[in-house]
């Protein structure tokens, strides 16, 4: 029997691949909005950074973030995703 691939994807912050599961997405939508994607299905180009501030910080501080979803993070969500690790 043959084993499913375990997708992976790479934490802007740290920048080690981790399971795609454990990550937290940050989506930029078709419309323009950035938000968080907990579910990881919303449409979009998307982004992953480990669920830890450490990583949060340094993605934010070398601007890996807006390189990624091509387009500007607006500071609500920067407080938003502070929160939602925290929680």
């Amino acid at each position: 029997m043959r084993q499913r691939k375990i997708p992976t994807r790479t934490c802007l912050g740290c920048r080690e691949p981790r399971e795609k599961r454990a990550l937290v997405r940050v989506v930029r939508s078709p419309d323009g909005t950035v938000d968080i994607d907990p579910g990881g299905k919303k449409p979009g180009r998307g982004a992953y950074i480990c669920p830890d501030l450490n990583c949060l910080e340094e993605a934010i501080q070398r601007k890996q973030l807006e390189r990624a979803l091509k387009c500007a993070i607006p500071a609500t969500l920067k407080a938003d995703l502070e929160r939602y690790l925290d929680a």
